[in-house]
């Protein structure tokens, strides 16, 4: 599967290859002490469950694992790769993790615990029919996104593993002998412990990762104002009183570097492609919080995607911060919005100033270039353009109307209404529980859900899109190619990847490996007729591999 396509689809527009991980906080009501990673094995096995029981359509029938092949997680972008038996064994994300029945009776002591079903170890992959991959990883459940290519699909498809978090827990909530488990769109317990939402961009490889550094640095210190989720708490383990803009900027301690889950850098530097490893790189951000909010969520997607461009463009506005980690920290502090950050050259500018400053140059590179016209554009950047402009206006000066879509702003209103009526100073336990409830999957138990519900939290997404986006690929990346292989052909996909589905023919012993490097291939337009036309699994692959349709 590969092409001459290029690595961008719009010179200074809002559309790119992207996607989303989401590490969910989890939590066991009846069993307060029991085993993250069990308990997300469980949340796992629920749904593979549920999409057995609705079959093929959307479903990971026969359990999809993951294909580990192509997985380069130890390789740095600044041109080196950390050897084995140096990387915290939090970086080999490149091997099957796996949790038997006696590491479960360690964890939860004498108790006597049953593994689900007759699986052994514990269900903790599958590789879904939209395209998405389901899995435990870090003692959490865990939805990755497929890939998309605008920010719209990328909110949808993000909400789509909110739904399948969802069906989860209604599933677990259900079974008498396993119990109830609840998750949380969200990235910090309230403890001191931290948890990822990830956003992964594909860009040239050609673009030198010293100027992604200097173009993305300052954005991403300051990004937080239109797309932070909020915070109860000061620090990592939140033992200071206050409130801050975001989940995840107090658990930053480097600039740049590998890790992910220690010393968190602002720029993360794993160079794990999952392409065509000499045309693309895979920007892999772990500054971002995780957003219940619609349009923080397309925000986060849609204002990083018109940066890369600039990038990619010579564009970016030529602004270097001092001490970049204390910078991220003291604007998330600054609910205010008046503290300043000091640049290189002697500046000292706020976080909207900063923001503006991008927004500027983006919507300048946008027009010079045709992008965001009414007629002739791409049909996105104009929107992000539009909304970025509207929420840096708002936050600058008409709170209440920002309150309605900036997540960290519209959980804190909520959160002074509980200080008024009840005199809770910031250090109450009970303001932490609130926070905790603001990001519940549930939608009769989730505060921000049931604020989108009466509509004093805007949404964007239509909810049947969602829906459909639960048990469909998108249709214009190689996602189609894998989700509809797993749909179509559930017990006949021994494993899949992103650059990869491997195929298990019938009366064959051999596994059919067939690459998927090349993102835009291996679409609904390249690969619908083939599935059509090919309803058993040897007709479809000599016609895929015969004719070269992908």
């Amino acid at each position: 599967m590969s092409s001459d396509t290029s690595p961008g689809l719009a010179a200074g527009g809002a559309l790119r290859v992207m996607g989303s991980e989401t590490e969910f906080g989890i939590h066991a009501p009846s069993a307060p002490g029991a085993n993250a990673t069990y308990l997300s094995s469980q949340v796992i096995a629920a749904y593979s469950r549920l999409t057995r029981g609705r079959g093929g359509g959307g479903g990971a029938e026969a359990g999809t694992g993951w294909d580990y092949t192509d997985e380069t997680p130890l390789r740095d972008a600044r041109g080196w790769t950390v050897s084995r038996g140096q990387a915290h064994p939090d970086q080999l994300t490149d091997i099957e993790p796996v949790l038997t029945a006696e590491a479960v009776a360690l964890a939860h002591g004498p108790a006597e615990i049953e593994l689900d079903g007759d699986q052994e170890p514990a269900l903790m992959n599958l590789v879904l029919g939209n395209g998405a991959r389901l899995y435990v990883d870090h003692a959490h459940p865990e939805y990755s996104s497929p890939e998309v290519t605008n920010p719209r699909d990328a909110l949808v498809w993000d909400l789509a593993g909110d739904a399948v978090a969802l069906a989860a827990v209604r599933a677990l909530a259900e079974d008498r002998e396993r119990g109830p488990v609840n998750l949380y769109k969200n990235n910090t317990d309230g403890k001191g412990a931290s948890y990822g939402s990830h956003e992964n961009y594909l860009v040239p490889r050609s673009v030198p990762f010293g100027e992604l550094i200097a173009g993305l640095t300052p954005f991403f210190v300051s990004r937080q104002l239109v797309c932070g989720a909020g915070r109860v708490g000061l620090g990592q383990d939140g033992s200071r009183p206050g409130y801050q803009v975001s989940q995840r900027a107090d658990y930053f301690e480097a600039e740049v570097g590998l890790e992910t889950t220690m010393r968190r850098p602002i720029i993360n530097t794993r160079d794990e492609p999952h392409a065509v490893a000499d045309k693309y790189r895979r920007l892999h951000v772990i500054v971002g919080d995780a957003n219940v909010s619609h349009v923080a969520n397309y925000l986060k997607f849609g204002t990083t995607a018109l940066v890369l461009s600039l990038i990619e463009a010579g564009k970016a506005p030529q602004i270097e911060v001092h001490d970049p980690v204390p910078a991220l920290h003291r604007l998330s502090h600054d609910t205010g919005m008046t503290e300043t950050v000091r640049l290189i050259d002697g500046r000292r500018l706020t976080g909207l100033e900063i923001q503006w400053m991008y927004f500027e140059a983006a919507a300048k590179l946008a027009a010079d270039q045709g992008v965001a016209a009414e007629h002739g554009g791409d049909g996105h950047t104009a929107e992000v353009l539009r909304r970025w402009e509207a929420a840096l206006t708002d936050l600058g000066g008409n709170l209440d109307a920002a309150a309605t879509y900036v997540e960290w702003l519209a959980k804190l209103r909520v959160l002074d209404g509980y200080r008024s009526r009840d005199g809770l100073a910031w250090g109450d336990a009970r303001l932490g529980l609130v926070d905790i409830q603001w990001s519940d999957v549930r939608p009769e138990r989730g505060i921000a859900l049931r604020l989108a519900a009466r509509g004093a939290l805007e949404t964007m997404a239509d909810p049947a899109a969602v829906a459909a986006a639960v048990v469909e690929p998108p249709e214009d990346t190689r996602a189609w190619f894998r989700g509809k292989s797993i749909q179509h052909f559930p017990r006949g996909v021994a494993s899949a990847s992103w650059d990869s589905v491997v195929f298990a023919p019938p009366n064959s012993y051999r596994l059919q490996r067939v690459p998927t490097r090349e993102p835009l291939r291996g679409t609904k337009a390249l690969t619908g007729a083939l599935f059509a036309e090919h309803p058993d699994l040897e007709g479809f692959l000599a016609a895929l591999l015969g004719e070269r349709h992908t």
